[in-house]
């Protein structure tokens, strides 16, 4: 399944065995990001684009780890729809997992920008073996942003220390974009509360060892004090695991549905304050949209990458395809857009890591625009590949599928765009 197809012909395979060598002119800019008193003593320099040593060096082992260990074998977890633990596990071993835990705690106390770095070069590899690695940063978010010192020391060091998975229990069977549909409810008795409840689409469900579950605590007060975040072990009795999800596209993730039945979970293990779990989750999100973001834009690259190079191999009437306008303008078209995406996307991430208030809404801007624009470079991609480009013998068709999935998980394109307007509207609303 790994071989797939190396004539001449088909190119499915050209990036995966030989690589592109790509080196785009963007590699060695980026935002600095120093604090702005920093920026200001540095010569008053301002916007600066220049990525720092550090930061290139952390995208160069992220570009060497996708381009060798998961490149080639993305065919083979795709067909299978097998979880990568393999993969992962290495990703884990050489400090691609865990990303953003505190030095504090064992961790590399990366910021949301680094992140990016690292996930969209993870993504060209394969966006589902991306996801896998970086499902724990979701996981983990909500107890970096609300966690005491005790829960981050035995959580995050856990994960710092052991190749484990961790889940971000928040979506169910009658409410995705609904987060305050939410009906898995939790109980206190005594020192113990007691959760019962059925969540889906679960990226890690059924891999995880410990999970992030928000479930309703006070049913009489509004969203915003109704629920309350927990950290709960995979392994406590009541919990059901369902079996992998066989999605569309990232096959190689693990989405699994989490069954909760009279499970109990010990005070110690409420996140923040009982009623702060809505704020909690929503913060987490705007932590990690940055990096489906990047992931999108990595997707997008590989698209362009792939749709170029069958371009000025593939010859029609004894020219290559290139040649035509229609082709050229394509690519593009792709370039544009998958340009201004990482822009964008390393802005947002940038803006969050210096604690701009309007962090949400550059997450949301970043999430929306580039999950459009991977779904249409993907789409684009096919359509350089022709008649090739619907086999599955070929990446691009794979790039189709896993693509749609950035328009809907961690808030659809809409729910992005509601949090857009929002804000737009505010922002008049005050300054009228």
């Amino acid at each position: 399944v790994e071989g797939q197809r190396t004539t001449t012909n088909m190119l499915a395979a050209r990036s995966l065995t030989r690589g592109f060598g790509r080196v785009p002119f963007w590699i060695r800019r980026g935002f600095s990001n120093a604090p702005a008193s920093e920026s200001a003593a540095a010569g008053q320099k301002g916007f600066d684009l220049t990525l720092s040593d550090d930061q290139i060096q952390i995208q160069e082992m992220a570009r060497k780890f996708a381009r060798e260990e998961i490149a080639p074998r993305a065919a083979y977890y795709d067909k299978m729809g097998e979880y990568p633990t393999e993969i992962v596990n290495k990703a884990w071993e050489v400090g691609l997992v865990n990303l953003n835990v505190p030095e504090k705690y064992g961790g590399q106390g990366l910021g949301i920008f680094e992140s990016c770095l690292i996930g969209e070069e993870l993504a060209w590899g394969c966006t589902g073996m991306s996801t896998a690695i970086g499902t724990n940063g979701l996981g983990e978010a909500p107890v970096i942003l609300a966690g005491n010192h005790e829960q981050k020391k035995k959580y995050l060091g856990w994960a710092v220390e052991e190749p484990i998975r961790v889940g971000y229990c928040v979506s169910e069977p009658g409410a995705g974009s609904d987060v305050a549909g939410i009906t898995t409810k939790a109980v206190k008795k005594g020192d113990k509360w007691v959760i019962d409840g059925e969540k889906m689409w679960i990226t890690n469900g059924g891999v995880a060892d410990w999970y992030f579950v928000l479930a309703k605590t006070d049913p009489t007060k509004k969203a915003g004090e109704a629920f309350t975040g927990f950290i709960v072990d995979a392994n406590t009795p009541g919990i059901t695991k369902g079996r992998k999800e066989a999605n569309m596209g990232q096959r190689a993730s693990n989405t699994a549905g989490v069954k909760f039945e009279e499970v109990v979970v010990p005070e110690e293990n409420v996140l923040g304050r009982p009623g702060l779990g809505f704020k909690i989750a929503m913060g987490a999100f705007d932590k990690t949209r940055p990096f489906v973001a990047c992931a999108a834009v990595g997707l997008g690259q590989r698209a362009l990458d792939e749709a170029a190079a069958y371009s000025l191999e593939r010859k029609t009437f004894g020219r290559p395809i290139s040649d035509y306008q229609g082709v050229s303008f394509m690519l593009a078209d792709m370039a544009i857009g998958v340009e201004t995406a990482r822009m964008m996307t390393l802005k947002s991430a940038w803006e969050i890591d210096r604690g701009n208030r309007q962090g949400t809404y550059f997450a949301s801007i970043a999430k929306a625009f580039a999950s459009d624009v991977c779904n249409k470079a993907a789409a684009d991609a096919v359509q350089v590949f022709g008649g090739a480009g619907f086999n599955s013998e070929y990446p691009v068709e794979k790039l189709m599928r896993d693509a749609k999935i950035f328009q809907i998980y961690e808030g659809t394109s809409q729910i992005q765009r509601i949090i857009i307007s929002r804000a737009v509207l505010q922002s008049k609303k005050e300054t009228s």
